[in-house]
């Protein structure tokens, strides 16, 4: 039984494991979405999500236990300055995985992991398409409306110059 058996092993020494997983976060910190198995992507998970709950802190002491793991600075300096201020209201729950389908040559699970703070160009692209969508539509909608505004008021001033051109042909 493994009751309190916290982790998985992936079949590896205790230094390569640590090693894989410190270069892994390293890359997921930097790419901000990395594709891997999915039991790779699982542990990994909660690498992450020490890491960045480490950085909510934002303390001299937790920068420097950041660096002891991470081993490099400008990873350091993105989780502190760019990643963690996008995941402040967030209370966990920084990654999100989805399955990809399977390895073609040993057929293992793949997964594609993401930090929550991730928008790839497709979807900004996506984002920016319907915007300008949309404000081509309401500006649309927004001028009938003033169209027909503007169609009663000419109409009103016609019908007032009208009763003023009679007005004066009477008198």
């Amino acid at each position: 039984m493994r009751h309190r058996v916290a982790g998985r092993k992936l079949s590896r020494h205790t230094q390569h494991r640590e090693l894989m997983f410190r270069n892994m976060l390293v890359s997921l910190l930097q790419h901000e979405r990395i594709r891997t198995t999915l039991a790779k992507a699982k542990e990994l998970r909660s690498w992450a999500e020490k890491i960045i709950t480490m950085g909510k802190k934002g303390s001299l002491h937790a920068r420097r236990q950041a660096f002891a793991l991470l081993r490099d600075r400008e990873m350091v300096k993105k989780l502190f300055e760019e990643i963690v201020p996008k995941l402040k209201d967030r209370d966990g729950g920084y990654t999100r995985i989805y399955k990809i389908g399977w390895r073609q040559g040993d057929g293992a699970p793949l997964s594609l992991i993401e930090l929550m703070t991730f928008s790839s160009p497709e979807q900004q692209k996506k984002k920016s398409a319907v915007k300008k969508a949309l404000e081509k539509v309401t500006p649309k909608r927004r001028k009938k409306g003033e169209e027909k505004k503007e169609k009663k008021v000419k109409e009103k001033k016609e019908q007032i110059s009208k009763k003023k051109a009679s007005e004066e042909a009477s008198e």
